[in-house]
């Protein structure tokens, strides 16, 4: 084990991370209706993770525009932070880090959890092909209106205000969602955006949502604080781009400027192939002075061998901290991990979220 980098301290800005250990952001629907307060359940969940380097919450709406899928935890109401300032205290006080991820959707919604049944919003009026997860079952995506230009200060806002209610619920930081063909990521790709204003068409213009958002986060919360998870080829949520490598190199090039003490790059399709498409990620961490954490498809061997080439800092793990909620220790003594059980991901109660073994517990009950 002595020749990994895997379990070494990190300086993540202000804060010593004890290993290089990411739990990737997991979407698990188990937010309460109607408030979308995350559970008490959840408070478990994340404390029971809490030996990861850095925690990063499952996504969470600035606004109810912002929701594209049932029971997904908010950051925008007086309720919605005392819940996750119950998971914030949780964490800490086992010795954890804990940032929140913060979303708006955008067109990857539907009408049913619009404010007033009204359509979802995108850069364009165009729907994407695909599924959301409403009233538990999955149905297509709603048709979306195209933003108005005067619209566009006030979604801005919402990240502002979400940013300020993650510090008041006690997160170490906030991580901005640019990934996976959300609101931001839609703006910035030419498959999703044919805007012809201040907002459309060069990759400047496209990428400014994104590089706003980024610098009104940065400025609450401090720029030491503040990450963004961008996914440059991913065709998830069918978004896509006809030439990804100058656009994310542009914007990395911007987020380096903002001085934000992390970028989080999902390598490859979300989920899927880490090669679904030719791009040079080594051109994003070359322009990006700062913290560039690895994401997509890692094991202990691809992190170890990342992490020696120097090409990341953190290492991000998804699914298999799921099941494990000890997967630090486990990885450690090259343990086998617990399967995860897909039927669980979305939704439900305990099973699936909280009732997953330890080692300790798992050896204990042999």
């Amino acid at each position: 084990m002595s020749q990994t980098k895997l379990f070494e301290p990190f300086k993540l800005g202000p804060i010593t991370l004890p290993n290089r250990l990411a739990m990737a952001p997991l979407t698990r629907n188990r937010a309460i209706p109607p408030g979308m307060v995350p559970s008490p359940l959840a408070v478990d969940y994340y404390g029971q993770r809490a030996s990861a380097g850095l925690l990063i919450t499952e996504a969470s709406q600035v606004s109810q525009q912002g929701q594209g899928y049932q029971d997904t935890p908010g950051i925008y109401s007086k309720e919605q932070i005392a819940g996750w300032r119950k998971v914030t205290d949780r964490v800490h006080e086992k010795g954890g880090h804990i940032y929140i991820q913060i979303w708006h959707v955008g067109r990857i919604s539907h009408d049913s959890l619009q404010p007033g049944g009204g359509k979802p919003v995108g850069p364009s009026a165009i729907r994407a092909k695909g599924k959301t997860f409403v009233n538990g079952t999955f149905t297509d995506i709603s048709e979306p209106r195209a933003l108005e230009l005067s619209e566009i200060p006030g979604i801005i806002e919402d990240f502002k205000r979400g940013t300020a209610n993650a510090l008041e619920a006690g997160f170490d930081g906030v991580e901005i969602h640019g990934a996976n063909g959300y609101l931001l990521d839609q703006f910035a790709k030419d498959g999703a955006n044919k805007r012809t204003d201040a907002y459309g068409g060069s990759i400047e213009n496209r990428a400014k949502l994104m590089l706003e958002v980024s610098k009104v986060v940065a400025a609450v919360a401090g720029a030491d604080r503040t990450g963004i998870r961008i996914s440059p080829v991913t065709p998830a949520n069918d978004v896509s781009d006809s030439n990804p490598q100058p656009l994310f190199d542009y914007i990395v090039e911007g987020l380096n400027a903002l001085k934000l003490t992390y970028i989080h790059v999902i390598e490859g399709a979300t989920g899927g192939p880490r090669d679904i498409a030719p791009f040079d990620y080594a051109s994003l961490r070359k322009r990006f002075k700062q913290a560039y954490v690895a994401n997509n498809g890692y094991d202990f061997d691809l992190a170890t061998k990342v992490l020696a080439e120097n090409a990341a800092d953190l290492i991000a793990f998804g699914k298999p901290f799921i099941s494990n909620p000890d997967l630090v220790e486990r990885l450690k003594k090259g343990a086998p991990l617990n399967a995860f059980d897909k039927a669980t991901f979305y939704g439900g109660g305990a099973k699936g979220y909280t009732d997953y073994p330890t080692l300790g517990a798992a050896q204990a009950a042999e």
